[in-house]
């Protein structure tokens, strides 16, 4: 089970957009990193193929480490670690490990 999931807002501790917030648009476990809407923005160089499609400098997201990021609690509005408790009905939730609410 993944400690960030799509649509969870994060916020930056590593790197140039630190201390930034963002929402998580896609995760990929594989890598090991998540795409965040608005931060890690680079840019790139593209060609016009077509009449069209139009060519130019474009500022893109690319994906940043998990390792990078943090999970904003809903009810405490920080950002906090993420630990995992298993309710009484037998599902396994993730909690925050400051103020033990479940996200």
């Amino acid at each position: 089970m993944l400690k960030i999931k799509k649509n969870d807002t994060v916020q930056v501790i590593k790197g140039k957009d630190k201390g930034k917030k963002g929402r998580v648009l896609a995760v990929y476990a594989g890598e090991n990193r998540v795409l965040v809407e608005g931060l890690n923005t680079v840019k790139k160089h593209k060609r016009q193929t077509r009449q069209e499609e139009k060519g130019g400098i474009l500022t893109i997201e690319k994906p940043i480490q998990m390792a990078n990021i943090a999970l904003v609690c809903k009810h405490c509005q920080k950002a906090v670690r993420v630990g995992f408790t298993v309710l009484s009905d037998g599902t396994k939730t993730r909690t925050c490990k400051s103020c033990k609410e479940a996200i």
